[in-house]
């Protein structure tokens, strides 16, 4: 089975077919966060602290680190501010992390950067970004995300998503790098602008698991965006799609909704030994009971009517 192995200093995340689903934490991200772009754009990295250490207790297995704070300030250089905020991610936990940039050079800086093997967060299919990016992914022996579009921008024809997936892990290999260094996102699209997105996702994932051999990751809430009720309809999201073989995915492990998803897909796909990680997190024995067990409180119960 494909592994996609991502290292901190001390501790390995693992994206597999038959592993726990892996959450990638999305929240050090100053995109749309207009707030966080003026802090970090000031050197102020308390919310960025602040969100790691949430998103580490509530259950990320990586972190997503974005600095791309141009839409405050476009004269700011993001290599330099890349840089800065790994390292303090760094020094505040001990979990890989996903280096997000769409720029090449501030991929290299948070390489440079980031202590393990970090997961780096994208190529695309067009050209000059395979020609800038793979160099660096072979260079640092790294695995990479691989998003499924090109020159010609999204389709929304999923085979031509799928086949700008294999067009990347074919050029990929000619720099020696493995398919099991590329993780795929096939592009999620809002349910509300197309009826069909959630049927495309579920049937490209098992595509690119089946004939790939490749992992899978997405934007989680990008399917419920402009809908009413998002947390729900993304939790939903992401259970099904695990059960069609989604690996991970770019999530907001603070939404109950989307992590309790995950601990259940987990859980129904087999991949939680022994239900472990689901009654870990969610039972609570109390004080009487037998074992901790339903037996146990109904047991309880009926003594106390009794008494």
């Amino acid at each position: 089975m494909t592994k996609t192995i991502i290292e901190s200093q001390t501790k390995q995340a693992i994206i597999g077919f038959d592993m726990p689903f892996c959450i990638i934490g999305e929240r050090i991200n100053p995109t749309g966060r207009k707030k966080l772009a003026e802090e970090m754009n000031a050197g102020n990295f308390d919310t960025v602290v602040a969100d790691a250490l949430a998103q580490q207790a509530a259950g990320a297995m990586i972190l997503d680190v974005n600095a791309g704070v141009t839409a405050v300030d476009p004269n700011i250089t993001e290599p330099p501010l890349m840089r800065q905020t790994i390292e303090i991610v760094q020094n505040t936990v001990d979990l890989p992390l996903c280096i997000d940039s769409s720029v090449p050079a501030a991929l290299e800086a948070g390489l440079e950067t980031a202590k393990g093997r970090p997961l780096v967060n994208s190529v695309t299919g067009e050209e000059d970004r395979l020609e800038a990016i793979l160099p660096l992914i072979k260079k640092y022996n790294v695995p990479v995300v691989a998003i499924s579009n090109d020159e010609t921008g999204i389709s929304e024809n999923p085979d031509v998503r799928f086949e700008v997936a294999k067009k990347i892990v074919q050029r990929a290999a000619d720099y020696g790098i493995k398919p099991e260094d590329i993780v795929v996102d096939p592009l999620v699209m809002p349910i509300g602008a197309m009826t069909t997105a959630g049927r495309q996702v579920f049937a490209l994932v098992r595509r690119l698991k089946d004939e790939l051999k490749v992992n899978t990751t997405c934007g989680a809430s990008n399917i419920s965006f402009g809908m009413p009720n998002r947390r729900e309809l993304t939790g939903h999201f992401l259970a099904m799609a695990a059960s069609h073989g989604l690996t991970s995915a770019i999530m907001n492990p603070l939404h109950n909704e989307d992590l309790h998803a995950v601990f259940a897909a987990n859980l129904l796909n087999g991949v939680d030994q022994d239900c472990r990680a689901w009654t870990s997190k969610f039972r609570q024995v109390r004080a009487g009971d037998i074992g901790g067990t339903d037996t146990g409180r109904r047991s309880g119960r009926r003594r106390r009517r009794r008494d």
